[in-house]
């Protein structure tokens, strides 16, 4: 049950998904170019995000601390419904 709300499967965005987008779309300077895709391996939902080449910065942070504050928040989302979860940030 648990797994079946963290997999994309339901034709929704899930809870990790919509997590990252809202938070991304409001860092960034265009929101529309934000694109966050989901797989799953080895019981780990694998979330990959890319953005506009100008906003990436905005994203990872001064010294990675916005990158791993998203990250965090994506683990502990995870964590809360019932599954693991892992943030990767595209180019």
């Amino acid at each position: 049950m648990a797994d079946d709300s963290l997999s994309g499967d339901t034709g929704t965005a899930s809870p990790l998904r919509a997590v990252v987008e809202v938070v991304v779309r409001a860092l960034v300077d265009r929101p529309e170019a934000v694109s966050v895709s989901e797989s799953e391996r080895r019981g780990t939902v694998i979330l990959a995000l890319s953005t506009a080449p100008g906003d990436m910065g905005k994203v990872i942070g001064r010294q990675g601390r916005t990158v791993a504050a998203l990250r965090t928040l994506v683990a502990l989302t995870a964590e809360k419904h019932g599954g693991r979860a892992q943030l990767d940030v595209r180019d």
